[in-house]
């Protein structure tokens, strides 16, 4: 940490810090959270959502896509529903993903156009 990261005295501003204690997520909040965007770390996850946010796909069409093997594939997805980012529904022998709900498709967009902005 350098001097510059750090106030040049010690003034506690109670009006201030109780405003940003209303704001402070608790524990298990921010614990879920980090968990989340933990999830939305590893770019073969967020190729695959990439892929569900326009259609859904099976396994095999995954794998495909993304020139993975099924059980790659699987794994990832494996992790991925159980952090409620895909959801799947069964069609006879066929698997079927797609994207959980809208806040993934939201929580992408806006990385991407974060990324994408001033480039």
């Amino acid at each position: 940490m350098s001097k510059n990261d750090l106030c040049a005295e010690t003034i506690i501003d109670e009006e201030n810090v109780n405003k940003a204690q209303q704001a402070l997520l608790d524990g298990v909040q921010a614990t879920h959270l980090a968990d989340t965007f933990k999830a939305l770390a590893d770019p073969t996850r967020i190729r695959i959502i990439s892929i569900l946010l326009r259609t859904e796909l099976c396994v095999c069409d995954l794998a495909a896509t993304l020139d993975m093997t099924q059980s790659a594939v699987s794994h990832q997805l494996r992790h991925m529903r159980h952090m409620r980012l895909v959801k799947s529904r069964k069609a006879g022998r066929m698997v079927y993903y797609s994207l959980d709900d809208e806040h993934i498709s939201d929580l992408y967009q806006r990385g991407l156009e974060h990324v994408l902005h001033n480039e």
